[in-house]
């Protein structure tokens, strides 16, 4: 498997004078996800470029949040592909995630093909995301300190280790009320990084649903798009923050699903966009 970054012969120059050196940049490779139902042929979810590493969380975190499954039971194992007509460097980017049964729902091949950029990951409205959110346990209001929120990005940008060799990757943590942490992924594409958090408490288990998912914050080190938030409101977390802006949507979706969402938080200051209570809206 390739690892997450790779060194590079380059030439800094400076006030226009030169000095070469030996420089790090954020991998970025291609990986497919394919899904496996009993007594079906496997079907192809989509194709991401990511950071390789933490794979398997990534692709749980991707087939829970696109609605292919609701929950670890329906997901019988995860796996890299061992076809034989791969090249030998390929077989570590694709994924087959195997259900137990039948997929949730029917669901199309993910539409942001070959990317690590921003997109709808294959939902593409507010009445898609608000079907998967309603298959949610029903939660009370869970309202965030603004301060609690406030310090996260600066929690977050300690665990970034990726960056701090590169200066080249996103970063998504899952935090409680008092700080703590608990996880931290880095990737090439942001909604890569929130899918390998989302994966990782999916496949770790005791973390989605249940009392212990009415506690946890994303935070994430870039804008707060409506897919971002599509995936936080699925995995069952009740706050969202970024060192960015929001989007319309993504507030609009968190008013629906009744998130609390923060942007602009650095330096002590943040901006709240809602309050995790539907019905102040």
């Amino acid at each position: 498997m390739t690892a997450p970054t790779g060194r590079r012969r380059v030439v800094e120059w400076v006030d226009g004078v030169a000095r070469a050196h030996e420089d790090r940049l954020i991998a970025e490779e291609p990986l497919e996800i394919r899904v496996a139902a009993p007594g079906a042929r496997d079907r192809r979810l989509g194709v991401t470029m990511r950071t390789p590493g933490h794979d398997f969380a990534l692709a749980a975190g991707l087939v829970l949040s696109e609605g292919v499954v609701a929950g670890r039971d329906e997901i019988a194992g995860i796996a890299y592909c061992t076809d034989a007509r791969l090249a030998e460097e390929q077989r570590f980017n694709v994924v087959t995630v195997a259900l137990a049964a039948g997929p949730a729902r029917d669901w199309q091949e993910r539409s942001l093909r070959a990317t690590s950029a921003c997109g709808v990951c294959g939902t593409d409205s507010l009445d898609e995301v608000a079907d998967l959110v309603a298959r949610l346990p029903v939660r009370p209001a869970s309202r965030w300190d603004p301060s609690a929120l406030a310090v996260l990005p600066d929690l977050l940008r300690r665990h970034q280790q990726h960056f701090d060799r590169t200066g080249g990757a996103h970063a998504a943590g899952l935090f409680r009320p008092d700080g703590s942490v608990v996880v931290v992924r880095e990737d090439v594409g942001r909604h890569n990084a929130v899918d390998k958090v989302v994966g990782h408490a999916l496949l770790e288990g005791g973390l989605l649903g249940g009392d212990a998912a009415l506690n946890l914050a994303l935070c994430t080190s870039g804008r707060i798009g409506f897919e971002v938030v599509q995936k936080a409101a699925v995995a069952g977390f009740t706050a969202v923050v970024g060192v960015g802006a929001p989007t319309t949507l993504a507030a609009r979706l968190c008013d629906q699903a009744g998130l609390t969402l923060a942007g602009f938080a650095r330096d002590g200051r943040v901006v709240v966009y809602a309050d995790g209570d539907p019905s102040t809206t």
